[in-house]
């Protein structure tokens, strides 16, 4: 299940938004102030944000700010102001797209549809990117995510991913990984490479990915395994 998080005050917006957000084929996600965005936002990982600027607690521009700290979750803005001044600001945080009220439901969903092909397509296009399930590995920025979540990983952890992600369920000795991440020249033993699992376990674990684990396959080594993998 996909969803969207719609953040603002305003009953009536949110009601008609929540409403063609389900047309396009997500699960709305109502939220009435800055906090509550960020709470929902790690409760459900929503595939996008529609922002309204203007928001008790924390504002707007505050969430997007904090959110883009941590996430690249497309974020269009929406705003009552007719100062261009905080459209500047939002996407200087790293919003996508912004959107003045008034304006008609259509034309947010339209900009939604947008952003949203822009990510599907950057992630298809790209040779460098695995993208299965819950988990996103991008050998171009040396990032991981998990959902919309970043995972701060070291140089040989994203690649231990990257080499698990392109053999879904192949296990990998311990001298496969030591040769393939270290190099034929190091002199290492096991104990490395069970070291260097556990650690990498300990922080893609902070986030859920029900789908998929990397499992040990005892006198052996590990794999990736994908539990519905296709």
């Amino acid at each position: 299940m996909s969803y969207i998080i719609i953040a603002d005050d305003n009953k009536d917006i949110t009601d008609i938004l929540a409403i063609y957000v389900q047309k396009e084929g997500y699960t709305p996600i109502i939220a009435r102030d800055g906090e509550e965005t960020l709470k929902k936002f790690s409760e459900y990982q929503p595939v996008a944000i529609l922002l309204d600027i203007m928001m008790p607690k924390i504002d707007g521009l505050e969430v997007c700010k904090q959110l883009r700290a941590i996430s690249t979750v497309p974020i269009i803005l929406i705003t009552a102001r007719g100062d261009d001044s905080d459209c500047i600001a939002g996407l200087d945080y790293g919003a996508d797209d912004y959107i003045v009220k008034p304006f008609s439901p259509s034309q947010v969903m339209a900009r939604l549809r947008a952003v949203l092909r822009r990510i599907d397509k950057s992630l298809v296009e790209s040779e460098n990117v695995i993208h299965i399930d819950n988990l996103t590995i991008n050998l171009e920025e040396y990032s991981l995510r998990i959902d919309n979540t970043y995972i701060s990983l070291s140089k040989k952890e994203i690649e231990t991913m990257w080499a698990f992600a392109h053999n879904i369920n192949k296990v990998f000795t311990r001298d496969n990984l030591l040769n393939s991440l270290w190099g034929y020249d190091y002199y290492g033993d096991s104990r490395t490479v069970d070291s260097h699992i556990k650690r990498l376990r300990s922080k893609i674990d902070k986030v859920d990915h029900p789908n998929w684990s990397i499992k040990t396959i005892w006198g052996v080594g590990y794999k990736l395994e994908m539990l519905t993998f296709q």
